[in-house]
């Protein structure tokens, strides 16, 4: 079960949800990307790479960073800070650039 997590900025209160499984992915007999997820044991059992969610923490761009092809950049900006959606608590936001992320208590996601 992945757990989940609410992002909400304390100024200009921006949400982002995040699963901890990011977005696990086999290829199809075309060598296309198809994306498994709980409870979809039987395709995950095939999964060979992962699509993490990330975001850009200066222009804000927001894409996945594939396990078999990772970046180290933003493909908008090639600004270097960027982080994993699952990794956002205390870092600034893009948005408004003034608050921060913390996560929702109020909240909770469960996959």
């Amino acid at each position: 079960m992945a757990e989940g997590k609410i992002f909400i900025c304390n100024e200009c209160n921006k949400t982002i949800e995040t699963l901890s499984d990011g977005n696990p992915y086999y290829l199809d007999y075309n060598g296309s990307k198809q994306y498994a997820h709980h409870p979809d044991h039987e395709n995950l059992e095939k999964c060979i790479g992962n699509g993490s969610p990330a975001i850009c923490l200066s222009c804000a761009a927001e894409f996945m960073i594939d396990s078999a092809a990772p970046i180290t950049s933003c493909p908008q900006c090639q600004s270097k800070d960027i982080a994993d959606t699952f990794e956002l608590e205390d870092k600034t936001c893009p948005f408004c650039r003034i608050g921060i992320f913390q996560t929702d208590p109020d909240k909770r996601l469960i996959s």
